[in-house]
């Protein structure tokens, strides 16, 4: 008979842990785990808002601020490093600190950007203190890398997929609801009036802290492993879902960020104008991200995210088009269905990372209970390290589109190097994880061959089904 979930003292630590036992699951497990995801949710949330705060405080910055078009991309280009950089140690205090401590701790930080923000907002303001501000909103980023680590752990393999896009999809949504937050006050009160904004979510982010500390739980079965970041990070597949990763969330947290201050140089939008169009494909590119989850839920995460790179390159090559001939429409079309891949992206190649380590697993011998904590420790490792690369992706993609516009006053050299990338990306999906793979006797093969009755195991994709 399974044990039942037990609270130690204050901490609200749950000693018992197993999702992949069904009678557990939907006795305990499932009600437990959806209370988590919530709150995990709602700080998440609130946390990728004050890491893209400056890609809609850019819109507010007028010539009365003396910051060129180049030094507003190297502003949220800083803000999506240290967001990246962060993501490590903050995948790791989730095995260290308990996940409901560590969401507390990092949802209050949320505070010291917001309230720096709100002094330090307003024209005369040296270029310097914005740039030590655009560090601080990093923290808001990293706090993805410990929230995806945390409700992994409390999700069954079956429902990863979906537990994981609908966590990330809520976080990711912060940026699409800053950004409108943002076009409201220009709309109302005009771009003059920054410190609405920062001041409306000072009170946001004390509810979310108070609620993670008096509804959500740690784990006590992920306390303390961190022997489980050493082996995740020798393991080849982090590092190749991380590349793949920055193809899609980089580019979502990039385009984020860059898409506004795009329209205003390139365009020459207004900040009303951008405003009332950048929210559009961070909002569906969020919404997005669970179906790209069910998708690879049920059809396999690696044959979703082939065909989704495959579109994407599609969509950049519109993207490109539109750019070169300067036709706005086309540009912004594009662009709403590039973000929208993202999303989906996102959601398949986030499923992608439990499964391979579970079909690791099995490929030692493990089974049953054995495997999934094998699958859960090293797969919650492993999305620390996968989330903060691909968050450097945002970087890279503010970095290249500053100097494309240094270069030639546009960002079409920018998007064709994207363009670039994510073929690089189609063929690495296609060569590692669905590649058919030579016959070979059962025993060598990899996990998920079909037995002949001979004992040879049928050509077929290694981890097709991951």
């Amino acid at each position: 008979m399974t044990a039942p979930t037990t609270a130690r003292g204050r901490g609200r630590w749950i000693e018992h842990w197993d999702p992949e036992d069904e009678g557990f699951w939907e006795r305990e497990g499932r009600r437990v785990a959806r209370r988590n995801l919530a709150l995990s949710v709602v700080s998440e949330h609130i946390g990728f808002s004050v890491w893209s705060m400056f890609s809609v405080l850019a819109l507010f910055m007028g010539p009365e601020y003396g910051i060129d078009p180049a030094g507003k991309f190297f502003l949220v280009a800083v803000a999506s490093l240290v967001g990246a950089a962060l993501r490590v140690p903050y995948g790791f205090a989730v095995a260290r600190f308990g996940g409901r401590n560590w969401t507390v701790i990092s949802a209050a930080m949320l505070l010291v950007p917001t309230a720096a923000l709100l002094v330090v907002m307003e024209p005369g303001t040296s270029y310097t203190t914005f740039m030590l501000v655009a560090v601080l909103t990093g923290v808001g980023g990293a706090n993805f890398a410990s929230s995806m680590t945390n409700i992994n752990s409390f999700y069954p393999l079956r429902l990863k997929g979906w537990a994981l896009g609908m966590n990330a999809g809520g976080g990711n949504i912060g940026v699409a609801v800053v950004q409108l937050a943002g076009l409201l006050i220009i709309a109302v009160a005009g771009s003059a009036q920054p410190r609405l904004l920062l001041a409306a979510y000072l009170p946001l982010i004390v509810a979310a802290t108070v609620l993670s500390a008096r509804y959500m739980d740690n784990l006590g079965p992920v306390r303390n492993d961190t022997g489980a970041a050493k082996e995740a990070a020798r393991d080849r597949h982090t590092w190749i879902m991380a590349f793949l990763y920055i193809g899609t969330f980089g580019s979502f947290i990039g385009y984020g960020f860059a898409f506004g201050l795009v329209l205003q140089n390139q365009f020459g939008r207004t900040p009303l104008q951008a405003a009332s169009l950048t929210f559009i494909g961070p909002l569906l590119g969020s919404l997005i991200r669970p179906v790209g989850g069910r998708l690879a839920d049920r059809l396999g995460g690696a044959r979703v995210t082939l065909w989704n790179f495959a579109a994407m390159t599609v969509a950049v090559a519109f993207i490109v088009a539109a750019s070169t001939r300067e036709s706005l429409p086309l540009f912004i079309a594009s662009f709403i269905v590039l973000f929208v891949l993202t999303g989906l992206g996102n959601g398949s190649t986030f499923k992608m990372i439990p499964g391979i380590f579970q079909a690791k697993a099995h490929a030692m011998g493990l089974t049953g209970e054995a495997a999934a904590v094998r699958a859960r420790r090293l797969s919650g490792a492993s999305m620390a390290l996968i989330g903060a690369v691909g968050g450097f992706g945002g970087l890279g993609i503010n970095m290249a589109l500053r100097q494309s516009f240094l270069t030639s006053g546009t960002g079409t050299g920018a998007f064709v190097v994207f363009l670039g990338y994510y073929v690089a990306c189609a063929a690495v999906t296609w060569a590692v994880y669905l590649r058919r793979t030579a016959s070979a006797p059962a025993a060598a093969t990899a996990p998920g061959g079909d037995r002949t009755a001979a004992g040879e195991t049928r050509e077929r994709p290694a981890y097709a089904e991951v």
